[in-house]
C-alpha cells in the first residue's frame, strides 16, 4: 500500500471518530438537561456525573496500560530485529494486549 492510499483512509477514520465523539457529547448533555428538568434532584444528577467521571478515569487507565504494554512489545520486536510479520510477532503483540488487560483488571479491582 502506498502512502497516497493511506491518507484518505486515515482522514476518513479521523472524521468518523470526530463526528461520533461530538454526537456522544451532545447526547450526554441533552440527557443531563432532561434529567434536571424531570427529576430536579440534585443528588441524582451529582451521582450520575460522578459515575461518568469514574468511568472516564477507568477508561483512561485502561488505554494507558494497553498502550504501554503494546509499546513495550514493539520495543522488544525492534530489539530482536524482527522485520517480517510472522506468528512470533503477532503472538508478542497479542500477548502484550492480554497482559495489559489483565493488569487493568487487577488495578481496577484494587481501586474499587
Amino acid at each position: 500500500m502506498e502512502k497516497t492510499e493511506i491518507i484518505p483512509i486515515v482522514l476518513f477514520l479521523c472524521i468518523t471518530f470526530g463526528i461520533t465523539y461530538i454526537v456522544r457529547l451532545l447526547v450526554t448533555a441533552r440527557l443531563r438537561i432532561k434529567m434536571l428538568q424531570v427529576c430536579g434532584s440534585k443528588e441524582l444528577v451529582e451521582a450520575v456525573v460522578q459515575g461518568d467521571a469514574r468511568r472516564d478515569q477507568m477508561s483512561a487507565l485502561r488505554w494507558g496500560i494497553l498502550t504501554l504494554t503494546e509499546a513495550i512489545a514493539f520495543g522488544i520486536i525492534q530489539a530482536k530485529g524482527w522485520d517480517d510479520i510472522n506468528p512470533g510477532v503477532v503472538a508478542m503483540l497479542l500477548g502484550a494486549f492480554g497482559l495489559g488487560s489483565l493488569l487493568f483488571f487487577m488495578l481496577a479491582r484494587r481501586f474499587n
